[in-house]
């Protein structure tokens, strides 16, 4: 199993850096956030459904 180490993760977010730009990084951040917790939620639903079908 690898492990990321401080060097490679510095080295990631350099690239980001010149990728994208500091001024784009936190919309990136802030859209991949959202979209984690969107298929969260989504992943519950169907949880959530079936118990309400079963009462």
């Amino acid at each position: 199993m690898a492990v990321i180490g401080f060097w490679e993760v510095a080295l990631l977010l350099g690239l980001l850096m010149v990728f994208f730009g500091a001024k784009k990084l936190p919309q990136l951040a802030r859209g991949l956030g959202s979209g984690i917790r969107n298929f969260k939620g989504e992943l519950k639903a169907p949880a959530e459904e079936s118990k309400d079908g079963e009462e």
